[in-house]
């Protein structure tokens, strides 16, 4: 597709409405009727969520991660706590969530501090992991380089081996993170490109609730 086909591109927006006086008062409400929406509409990958990391020096790391769970504490997803966003969340623990629902018209930006959820909680998710799933945990040394294909899928059998009979134990290298909220963006498209934005800040124990220019 050339530059100008690109330029032209266009859609409005109409389906939907966001103000002020309609959100809920505190934004895990908001943020729970905005995914059950989204699941009950069948979006596609709708916990699926674009995580922004930056290390030391502030280079910038963005990859897609999967949502498991949340609640007035935060947010929490899986990963290698060898892996390249682990690394950048040691470093500097100020992170981005970023949710995109296009069938909905709507995104949602959350910022916080990420940190790691306790061994006890890892454990009890990973122990309701498929078995495939788990052996891939302790199959990937995720980030690091792998000479090829037939390579990772030798370590994969070779952790089947390992474990053939038993319960597969969560790695020690593996586990999950909580992103502590101090803001949300509600962003729903609106014609002629005048979005809703609705943004709540952390407020001491309250959240402050005002509209932004789109």
């Amino acid at each position: 597709m050339d530059k100008v086909a690109l330029a032209s591109l266009r859609r409005d927006y109409s389906s939907r409405q966001l103000s002020r006086s309609s959100v809920a008062k505190d934004p895990f409400t908001q943020f729970g009727g905005w995914m059950a929406e989204a699941l009950n509409s069948q979006v596609i990958d709708a916990t699926a969520m674009l995580l922004a990391t930056a290390d030391a020096n502030g280079r910038p790391s963005s990859r897609v991660v999967l949502l498991k769970s949340f609640d007035e504490n935060g947010f929490v997803f899986y990963t290698n706590y060898d892996s390249k966003k682990s690394a950048d969340i040691a470093e500097n623990p100020q992170v981005s969530l970023h949710f995109f629902w296009p069938d909905l018209e709507r995104q949602l930006i959350i910022k916080g501090t990420a940190e790691r959820i306790s061994r006890g909680e890892s454990e009890e998710y990973f122990n309701s992991r498929p078995g495939d799933s788990k052996l891939g945990a302790w199959a990937s040394k995720q980030s690091s380089v792998v000479a090829s294909r037939e390579q990772l899928e030798t370590q994969f059998a070779d952790a089947e081996k390992q474990f053939r009979g038993q319960e597969i134990p969560c790695p020690p290298f593996w586990g999950g993170f909580r992103v502590t909220p101090v803001s949300f963006e509600f962003w729903q498209g609106r014609a002629s490109r005048l979005h809703d934005r609705i943004c709540y800040e952390r407020s001491g124990d309250d959240w402050s609730i005002v509209r932004l220019s789109p």
